[in-house]
């Protein structure tokens, strides 16, 4: 049965017009993504499968291009709208964090970050660099190496405090493995780079540790 023959009330789109957008299920929001089904598949359907092929939400975000494109109804297309929609989320953030104060935002850092770093198919260590009132002034990329490892120095990220003239600063990289959980390596760089912030009258915010969807705040778990 197509869409166009359900009951109004239960379309997803009229759906989200009359209850809002946290009413829908996963499927129905991609559904809506999606448009369209294909033959014997409605846009529900086919989203249904999209969700139980990659297992979730974030997993049909983070799905590699030929991973996404082999599904039936899906290529290039769809796959460039749904990064499309990653971007934009992100830059959205991005402009919140620019005008609103980091410490007064935790949840908008967290999903900032989240989206920089989830997808990365390699790790890598980002900066947020912030003014006296902890606006972003920057969001630079440090280093990026392999799938378990990338070298962090503390001069260079010190540099960048001193370029852009920040007062204080939250970095983050993110772990491909899928495991938030910060290693030895991870809590001794924290450490290091908070002693050596602390140099250049520099105070160094949080380290978020980015895996998937999941996350780990150094601040939170009263590690600085």
């Amino acid at each position: 049965m197509s869409i166009h023959d359900w009951p109004a009330a239960e379309r997803p789109r009229e759906k989200l017009l009359a209850r809002g957008a946290d009413a829908l299920s996963d499927a129905e929001l991609l559904a809506i993504f999606l448009r369209v089904g294909i033959v014997g598949y409605s846009a529900v359907d086919l989203a249904r499968l999209l969700l139980n092929h990659f297992g979730s939400l974030n997993g049909v975000f983070s799905a590699p291009r030929a991973a996404f494109s082999h599904i039936a109804g899906m290529g290039d297309a769809k796959y460039a709208q749904l990064q499309a929609v990653l971007e934009m989320a992100r830059r959205a953030l991005h402009e919140d964090l620019r005008v609103s104060n980091a410490l007064t935002s935790p949840q908008s850092v967290r999903d900032y970050l989240t989206l920089w770093l989830r997808n990365r198919p390699v790790e890598c260590f980002v900066a947020l660099l912030l003014d006296a009132g902890h606006r972003v002034l920057a969001c630079v990329e440090l280093s990026h190496g392999s799938v378990n490892q990338t070298q962090v120095y503390p001069q260079e990220v010190a540099r960048q405090a001193l370029q852009h003239h920040a007062c204080a600063i939250i970095v983050a990289h993110n772990h491909p493995s899928g495991r938030a959980e910060p290693s030895a390596a991870d809590i001794k760089l924290t450490h290091t780079l908070r002693d050596a912030l602390q140099l250049i009258d520099v105070r160094l915010l949080d380290h978020f540790v980015i895996a998937g969807s999941q996350s780990y705040s150094f601040a939170e778990n009263k590690q600085l």
